[in-house]
């Protein structure tokens, strides 16, 4: 057990999933580093991994912090933690991670779990297009996000933009669904606000 995630009221089940005694995280010959006041996540090619090889389900994240404070806080939906398995890919999507990805869960279900910002709404986009081997290109045009898929142009408000709308505006069907928390921008922020009450 670790003090910090005992103190941010991570449970016991949660903390023995991911034996984590350390709050330091490989990703390949990256790391992410967690403690109170610091939180550094890498920009890499390579992936952090948790959970059993042969899940029936695969929540992607940012950060392996991410994945412990959402199950941390949705620990009531998963009766079984051994149908988990658990995926950070850093700060940015990276093709060879979404390749890689696909090729080891070829018929699992995945849910994304990134920000309700719109770095965590295109992260939403790329990584499921990604997912299902689709080519999809996000720009920035004035105040509209524009997505390029099958030959055609998609503009959003960043407001109003999500997986669900892109793929109600261009047809694509990923079935891949996403989580975010109601009043707060990450699982990790509200965590740490349950904490500090």
């Amino acid at each position: 057990m670790n003090p910090l995630l005992t103190k941010l009221g991570v449970p016991k089940e949660v903390q023995a999933f991911f034996n984590t005694t350390e709050l330091v995280f490989a990703y390949g010959e990256d790391s992410e580093h967690f403690d109170i006041g610091f939180h550094r996540a890498p920009a890499t090619p390579n992936i952090w991994l948790a959970g059993k090889d042969m899940s029936r389900e695969v929540i992607i994240t940012s950060t392996a912090m991410e994945a412990i404070a959402y199950l941390s806080l949705n620990l009531h939906r998963y009766r079984d933690m051994d149908a988990l398995s658990f995926i950070a890919i850093g700060n940015l999507p990276h093709p060879g991670q979404l390749d890689w990805i696909r090729a080891n869960y070829p018929k699992q279900k995945f849910t994304l779990v990134f920000g309700k910002d719109l770095l965590g709404k295109l992260a939403d986009i790329r990584i499921a297009g990604g997912l299902r081997n689709k080519t999809i290109r996000l720009l920035r045009s004035g105040t509209q996000i524009q997505i390029a898929y099958d030959n055609k142009q998609y503009g959003f408000d960043p407001e109003s933009l999500s997986l669900s709308a892109f793929e109600k505006a261009s047809g694509l069907r990923t079935g891949i669904r996403t989580s975010k928390p109601k009043d707060f921008d990450t699982y990790l922020t509200q965590l740490k606000f349950y904490a500090n009450q």
